[in-house]
């Protein structure tokens, strides 16, 4: 709409008035006129469901359709003989009209639109208080009926909630507080099995420390994720804080070199002394590298090496830089050319460097733990109750998870945009919590190896841990992408199902790129049908007789329902569209 008004506005004062071009004008009128009646409709809809905007919602309404409808008569000059005829008022005799109009269209559209951001907003405020008013029932229950009850309600709103954010995620324009988004929706869609397994345990095991433990973890979680949902559709911090971005190395060196090649155009725009706290800043980031005793000593070498060379050319840089401010001869123009691709060369090397050292880590690592041998024992020695096997295991795990924790902080370095480096932060943060939640859940059901609750549980935990190592992988090959310049298609968010991947054995199909828009609605049908299936598993709990026939086939088709939904999530036993569809024909036929 804005541009074809401005090709109205901005169309010729003595333009040829062919046929064909006052057809032409006339028909963009119509259609500007049509294309805000249905803006207008969409916004009145809006203001008839929210009272509280409807007074301003309605105003601008108006305003816009006024707008509409005079750009449509100004622009009504077809069937005219003589359009340019002061009898009849058009774009011809009154181009200050259509300016007048047109502005009034963009100030009331702008309006309406701000209004509308406002109510969605609100939406989604009003949807996380009712989530988090009923998570605190959730965690007070003390019996296992009122829990099935509050926690149907609490699917129902998780769900709500996962509708509103998604939609609010397509429209952000922030690639950065669109991968903050997805990673707190992330930990929202986990979280909610999680909440309800370690629950059901609590309830299960109510004298249980480590239990108790298990669940506050979750719940903990949940209100940070839900915080931090908050803040980015608010575009605000608790207490007025700014928010801090971490640095990373290569965010460092990018602003570092372009300063340094600005000098070829101005010797005076910044001092030597900037120039120096920059680099030391880098440098100084560099000793989590250096410092890390997953580092090769050869990589740690290469580093210092570089490091020290860094401060040489800087040096050299800043004298002739220096001399150059009180003397511009040609001579002394060729030796800063020198110095500042000598200063910049060494830093991509440094910036090479850091890569292969935190990209080579994870491989590694990535390969090592890719058998989860740790976590298979956990679950055996704690079926078998054996308490001191498990402590064992729980300090492998420990171990692993520190290992996995640096892996992420150095990843995050060398990362190459801020997306990606949320999505390292986010993994971090997810090895930090779910690690001890493992071992709480693991030690549960050692003290309690009968408990088939105990045991689901454990299963839960360790399935989270999985997916996050299989998300790492991912995100090495994105890491590696941008850094060799192979930016290829949109970022796909690691929350979100992973497109093309399940089509591997259909040859008739060709593997399709989902955007991330269908991704987000598959996501939400996979959690709606998660949800469902925890609906089931809570009620046929509540059958003393575990054997009745009516109860394991409720129990099979939760289980088969659960197997789908991990399917949407790119996980889980079904592993082509086949299998799935397979699955469905069992469900409903």
């Amino acid at each position: 709409v804005i541009s074809t008004i401005t090709t109205l506005i901005n169309h010729k004062d003595k333009p040829k008035r062919s046929d064909k071009t006052l057809q032409a004008i006339q028909r963009v009128g119509q259609a500007v006129n049509l294309a805000v009646g249905r803006f207008v409709t969409v916004g009145e809809a809006i203001a008839n469901e929210n009272h509280e905007l409807k007074e301003e919602m309605s105003v601008a309404c108006i305003e816009a359709r006024r707008a509409g409808e005079t750009i449509a008569q100004l622009t009504d000059v077809a069937n005219l003989d003589h359009p340019e005829s002061d009898s009849h008022i058009t774009i011809f005799t009154d181009k200050t009209g259509v300016v007048k109009a047109a502005r009034l269209l963009l100030s009331s559209v702008t309006k309406v639109l701000v209004l509308a951001d406002r109510i969605v907003i609100k939406q989604i405020i009003t949807s996380r208080n009712k989530v988090l008013a009923t998570m605190e029932q959730l965690e007070k229950v003390s019996s296992f009926q009122e829990f099935v009850q509050i926690f149907s309600q609490f699917g129902n709103e998780m769900v709500e909630f996962a509708h509103l954010t998604g939609d609010r995620q397509n429209d952000l324009k922030d690639e950065k507080k669109k991968a903050r988004m997805a990673a707190s929706r992330a930990v929202l869609e986990k979280c909610t099995m999680m909440l309800l397994t370690a629950s059901k345990t609590c309830l299960r095991h109510p004298d249980c420390e480590s239990a108790r433990i298990n669940k506050d973890g979750v719940f903990h979680r949940m209100r940070l994720a839900l915080e931090q949902v908050i803040e980015i559709v608010t575009d605000s911090r608790p207490n007025g804080e700014s928010e801090m971005a971490p640095i990373s190395i290569y965010s460092g060196i990018k602003e570092f070199k372009n300063k340094v090649e600005g000098l070829r155009e101005n010797l005076y725009f910044l001092s030597k002394e900037n120039l120096s706290t920059m680099l030391e800043v880098i440098l100084e980031h560099t000793e989590d590298f250096t410092d890390s005793a997953y580092t090769s000593h050869e990589h740690r070498e290469h580093i210092l090496e570089l490091s020290k060379q860094a401060k040489m050319e800087l040096e050299q840089l800043v004298s002739v830089w220096m001399q150059a401010q009180n003397q511009k001869t040609k001579d002394l123009m060729e030796d800063l050319e020198v110095a500042i691709l000598k200063t910049c060369q060494c830093m991509n090397e440094l910036k090479r460097e850091v890569h292969s050292a935190a990209t080579s880590l994870a491989a590694d690592l990535l390969k090592y733990h890719t058998d989860h041998m740790v976590l298979k024992a956990l679950k055996i020695t704690g079926v078998e109750g054996n308490l001191e096997a498990v402590a064992e295991y729980t300090c492998k795990l420990s171990e692993q998870k520190e290992q996995l924790v640096e892996m992420c902080r150095l990843l995050r370095h060398v990362s190459g945009t801020e997306p990606l480096e949320i999505t390292c932060i986010h993994a971090e943060d997810t090895f930090q919590v779910t690690g001890p939640q493992i071992i709480s859940a693991a030690e549960t059901l050692a003290l309690h190896p009968s408990s088939k609750i105990a045991k689901e549980n454990l299963e839960v935990f360790c399935e989270a841990w999985e997916s996050q190592l299989s998300d790492m992988s991912m995100l090495l090959r994105e890491i590696n992408d941008v850094f060799e310049g192979r930016r290829g298609e949109k970022r796909v968010y690691l929350s979100l199902p992973r497109p093309g991947k399940h089509n591997a054995n259909l040859k008739a199909l060709k593997p399709v790129k989902l955007d991330t828009e269908e991704q987000a609605k598959i996501a939400k049908l996979g959690l709606e049908l998660h949800l469902l299936t925890s609906d089931v598993d809570s009620e046929t709990e509540k059958w003393e007789d575990q054997e009745n026939e009516i109860v394991q086939h409720g129990q099979g088709m939760s289980s088969m329902a659960y197997s789908m939904y991990l399917f949407t999530r790119g996980e889980g036993l079904l592993k082509t569209t086949q299998d799935l569809f397979h699955q469905a024909e069992v469900i409903y036929f």
